[in-house]
């Protein structure tokens, strides 16, 4: 008997065999997966849109035919044409699973919302954008002394503000003469200069004076999240941030899976390109609508990004990253017309800039991070960690700087973890058990209340508490360490060995019991065996990639540590260090420098210098490539114990003592090193 089709939700990764035949909508009810429906599956509210996805998945190990879900019905088909389907989406009420799917749920389809938590930090910067205003008065046409209106505001430019020579695009050439006769030859205009040489660029103009202002868009596009800071190219206040999940994900969750997807399929690179930029556009949108702003008066754009979004964005294939020596198609700093990229919500003249990678998989997005830290200006020996799906990390003070990239996965976001999401409301993002009862006491995102505290359960409300995000996960098997529940090696005690009834049987394992919400029909949310192992290989790719830094600068300490990241800015230092996913140093050492690639998107958007010099600084960082050096695997198995299987922690033993338990086969009630059973919480 052939086994049931196997289902695999995006962006959640939650994943289960259900009866062919099965609607998408059941499916997802079934596995636990946030997709929305408020008209009991009739087809009327499209509140559960999905997208399924066709090809070939390496990563699951899934080949999905076109074929995998049925064919549109007449109810899809009504409602097409009546409100209209985005290309490629399916009603979930109404598709029914065949055979092996992938399936993403986009965010507007889902009930609790994703939360990207991409916000701009506070930040001095030094202002000189390369897009500036500028009025001028241009001479009348004269019959005695013929010249065309572009060529008299051009020398207008000139002689009034030293600009030129002057290149115009042509659909701002046909504005030009419209915009002189109304404003009575006084006209503003928006011109772009780039640091480098060349011609400025006629970007718009408007009759008379326009007061209203121009601004740019800082994008920082990551593997999970697109978050964006619309910024006043006058003074540099950012009017708005606006964050969208990225669509790549129902391609694969970590960059080597969208690079497999690139393989495998044909055309599969043009397919996350169309996906991605569509998806910006969105934002852009989204984002003067938010800042109550004229989509035209936005005239230039900055992208950060790593390198295989780098290339996806350009609409290179980036196969070559899938393979040593892992040759990026440039490094360099690109300059190109925002139209070139598909961008057609913002000025169709509009310019974008994508800062330079430094080498391999070590990005634009890690240069940002360079130029808003500026490693090369510190006396301290700095190590700078953005941690996401892959982590960069650089190494360095004012004598030099060293740069790598390390593959750390989704679970860091909740993915791969089996109460595991993205961050949203509901989500558990903050845990503390009891060090005596074993009893978890937690916070959830969107409510400030700890869940032992009076009114916590109305201020969470309807939506209740969904599931466990990436912070809240590191936390919880921190404190599973410090509270005696699981061992050095990452194995979960028993009830037996620990006196603790929150650790339950799960198979030949045990789990912890974080809530038990099925009472009132909510999900049961517990830290599997599983889960540690998966948190376990991310914080080890962490501590090895740091680690190797540290060897090839010769150094055994450093002096202070920054996480950055949006992620980086909701982790705990001390919970941090005892998972081992960073170096030993004062706790106090450790700082959060919030979303540092984005602050760097902001910095090389509002000053021009900035561009010049982190085109100048990466040349100066020396790359050092984790997958080929030997010594990476080494220290990636040393990093699997918590914190670690023989670097000593002083600092982080000053703050907290870690229970020496052993809960390997053999130990029996209180036996192998376990504790004496205590109290029941």
């Amino acid at each position: 008997m052939s086994q049931d089709p196997l289902v695999i939700f995006t962006p959640s990764g939650k994943r289960g065999r259900v009866p062919r035949g099965t609607r998408v909508l059941d499916a997802a009810r079934r596995l636990g997966v946030d997709l929305d429906s408020v008209c009991g599956g009739r087809g009327i509210c499209s509140k559960c849109q999905v997208t399924p996805g066709s090809g070939q998945f390496l990563k699951h190990g899934l080949h999905v035919a076109q074929d995998a879900l049925s064919p549109w019905n007449a109810v899809e088909a009504r409602y097409d044409e009546l409100r209209g389907l985005a290309p490629g989406r399916r009603l979930g009420c109404q598709a029914v699973i065949e055979s092996d799917v992938v399936i993403d749920v986009p965010p507007e389809s889902q009930v609790h919302r994703q939360v990207v938590r991409k916000e701009a930090a506070q930040r001095d910067i030094r202002m000189d954008p390369a897009t500036r205003l500028h009025f001028v008065e241009v001479p009348e046409p004269d019959m005695h002394e013929p010249s065309g209106d572009l060529e008299r505001l051009a020398a207008a430019l000139a002689a009034q503000w030293q600009i030129g020579p002057l290149d115009v695009p042509l659909p701002v050439l046909a504005r030009i003469q419209p915009a002189l006769r109304a404003g009575k030859w006084r006209v503003t205009v928006a011109v772009h200069r780039d640091h480098g040489e060349g011609p400025a660029r006629l970007v718009d103009i408007w009759p008379g004076l326009h007061e209203d202002g121009i601004y740019g868009l800082a994008v920082d596009l990551g593997s999970t999240t697109i978050a964006a800071h619309l910024c006043d190219l006058d003074d540099g206040r950012v009017l708005a941030s606006a964050g969208i999940m990225n669509p790549q994900i129902r391609f694969g969750e970590d960059l080597m899976s969208r690079v497999s997807y690139a393989m495998m399929n044909p055309d599969g690179d043009a397919e996350m390109t169309q996906a991605v930029r569509r998806a910006i556009d969105t934002l852009a949108a989204q984002i003067a609508v938010d800042a109550e702003v004229d989509p035209r008066a936005i005239v230039e754009t900055v992208f950060v990004c790593n390198p295989v979004m780098h290339h996806l964005l350009l609409g290179i294939d980036p196969v070559e990253l899938g393979q040593a020596p892992f040759a990026l198609a440039t490094s360099g700093a690109l300059s190109l017309a925002a139209s070139e990229l598909d961008l057609s919500a913002i000025n169709p003249a509009a310019r974008s800039y994508i800062l330079p990678c430094i080498a391999g998989h070590v990005g634009a997005d890690a240069a940002a991070v360079a130029l808003s830290e500026d490693p090369f200006a510190q006396e301290a020996l700095s190590l700078i960690v953005d941690v996401g799906t892959n982590a960069e990390i650089l190494l360095g003070d004012r004598n030099g700087v060293l740069a790598c990239s390390s593959p750390t996965g989704p679970a860091f976001e909740g993915a791969q973890i089996s109460s595991g999401q993205r961050a949203a409301a509901g989500a558990i993002e903050a845990l503390r058990i009891d060090r005596e009862t074993g009893m978890p006491r937690f916070r959830v995102i969107g409510c400030p209340l700890w869940s032992d505290e009076a009114g916590f359960e109305e201020a969470v409300g309807a939506g209740g508490i969904t599931g466990i995000c990436g912070s809240g996960i590191i936390e919880a098997v921190a404190e599973m360490r410090m509270g005696g529940l699981l061992d050095a090696s990452g194995l979960i005690g028993s009830a037996a060995q620990t006196g603790c009834d929150r650790l339950v049987p799960d198979g030949r394992t045990h789990s912890y019991v974080v809530h038990d919400g099925r009472p009132d029909g909510g999900p049961l949310i517990t830290v599997t065996q599983g889960d540690i192992r998966a948190i376990q290989l991310a914080k080890s790719a962490l501590y090895a990639g740091a680690r190797l830094l540290m060897d090839e600068r010769g150094v055994d300490r450093v002096d202070r540590v920054v996480l950055a990241g949006a992620f980086g800015a909701h982790i705990s230092p001390l919970h941090a260090m005892v998972l081992g996913m960073i170096p030993d140093v004062p706790l106090d050492k450790v700082t959060s420098a919030g979303n540092a690639a984005g602050t760097g998107a902001r910095i090389a958007l509002l000053d021009r210098e900035a561009r010049g010099r982190i085109e100048r600084d990466v040349r100066r960082i020396h790359k050092v490539e984790t997958a080929i050096e030997p010594r990476f695997q080494e220290h990636f198995i040393a990093a699997n114990a918590i914190p670690h299987a023989t670097a000593q922690f002083p600092e982080l033993s000053r703050e907290v003592t870690l229970p020496q338990v052993n809960f390997n086969a053999g130990g029996g009630d209180g036996g192998g090193g376990g504790r004496r059973r205590r109290r029941r919480g």
